[in-house]
């Protein structure tokens, strides 16, 4: 089974509807030179966009599933979800693990992901809190990624403060994902203990990348 190695850029390739990259094709595309460029595993949603990427690359796949209402738990939310990943060529697969209601108690689910479909469960939370309980739950890697997002807060730059408080606390894994833009920011994740960096719009999302950079030219 290809696993997640210490000191990994992951780079997430993913773009919604609304986003001229969205599709399969292009997602494959992405993870080819995210792999050219060093990457070493790729974050990727759907089993389609999965798929098409397991076709490019022998790097380790991190998959998730959208599903529902984005305001609340709808990253990989039921078992169900996380099979179809799996079938689809995930070797990891990553859920929303906040404190938040859910579908599924997130213990069974991580239990039958472990017992049924044989790969490793990557916890996305927003809080130390979560973190613990993800951990608690039998996640075997604890991520950053919904640290900004469940709150209200408009943070500009990595939370590494609760990557630090993560690997203080808990005996896996942690990965920092979100708003990671710069390779200070990376290396400030890294210094704080992380595992592994998820870097996903600085690098895979041009219009983005180019709205940002726009805003900056329009400041007096």
């Amino acid at each position: 089974m290809r696993t997640l190695a210490r000191g990994s850029l992951v780079v997430s390739c993913q773009a919604g509807p609304e986003n001229p990259i969205h599709g399969p094709a292009a997602m494959a595309l992405m993870a080819q030179a995210a792999e050219a460029g060093g990457a070493g595993a790729i974050r990727a949603n759907g089993p389609d966009d999965i798929a098409a990427i397991r076709a490019v690359t022998d790097l380790p796949i991190v998959g998730l599933h959208k599903l529902g209402d984005p305001a609340g738990v709808f990253i990989t939310p039921t078992y169900g979800s996380a099979a179809g990943v799996v079938a689809a060529g995930a070797d990891l697969v990553a859920l929303d693990a906040t404190l938040r209601p859910r579908p599924e108690r997130l213990d069974e689910q991580i239990t039958r992901i472990h017992d049924e479909l044989g790969v490793p469960v990557m916890g996305d939370v927003d809080s130390l809190d979560a973190g613990l309980a993800a951990r608690e739950a039998g996640a075997d890697f604890v991520a950053t990624t919904l640290s900004g997002y469940t709150d209200g807060r408009t943070p500009t730059g990595p939370d590494v403060e609760l990557v630090r408080q993560l690997a203080t606390r808990l005996d896996c894994p942690i990965i920092a994902e979100g708003r990671i833009w710069t390779a200070e920011d990376v290396m400030s994740v890294r210094d704080a203990g992380a595992y592994a960096v998820v870097v996903g719009t600085a690098i895979t999302n041009p219009r983005d990348i180019t709205a940002r950079l726009v805003g900056a030219l329009a400041v007096r």
